[in-house]
């Protein structure tokens, strides 16, 4: 059987890096997803890491040097786009033009689609089919994706913390 493959989409680096994975607690996590990045066992779609990298932070220092595989948009991943718009008139709901945001998600579950990978998304709820703003886990859910948040991840891959007093 082979691993599991996992496409990251931006919030899952970001949050952790802000909040509750922060390097200078917790810099064994960063060092681990280098290593899967070595592994070919995760990646990023292009758009995720130009939405990280147009800020010039820790994060996006960190990205840089980290040798995780940046997959860039192909003719395979835009005819996955195609299938995911053409799937569902409401999969055109995913990106939020009003305020710029969410350009990366549809291509994140292109990338997923072509790579036969799980989504890895903070994304944790699917929203309401009328709604006019569609998230990552309903377009996953309706293309038959599979998505988990990256608590799931973690507890997926087995991983375990440690921690220390100076």
């Amino acid at each position: 059987m082979t691993a599991n493959k996992y496409c990251l989409d931006a919030n899952v680096l970001i949050q952790a890096w802000q909040k509750y994975y922060n390097p200078k607690f917790c810099p064994d996590y960063w060092k681990l997803l280098i290593e899967l990045g070595k592994q070919n066992r995760i990646f990023i779609p292009e758009l995720v890491y130009l939405e990280i990298t147009r800020t010039e932070d820790d994060l996006s220092k960190w990205l840089k040097g980290s040798k995780i595989s940046i997959n860039k948009i192909s003719e395979p991943i835009t005819i996955c786009l195609q299938k995911i718009y053409s799937a569902d008139p409401a999969h055109k709901n995913l990106v939020d033009n009003t305020k710029a945001r969410s350009l990366a998600d549809p291509w994140v579950i292109a990338h997923a689609l072509h790579e036969n990978a799980t989504v890895v998304t903070k994304e944790e709820k699917v929203t309401a089919l009328n709604s006019n703003r569609i998230k990552i886990p309903n377009v996953c859910d309706n293309m038959g994706i599979r998505w988990i948040n990256d608590f799931q991840f973690i507890d997926e891959l087995d991983i375990k913390f440690q921690c220390s007093l100076p």
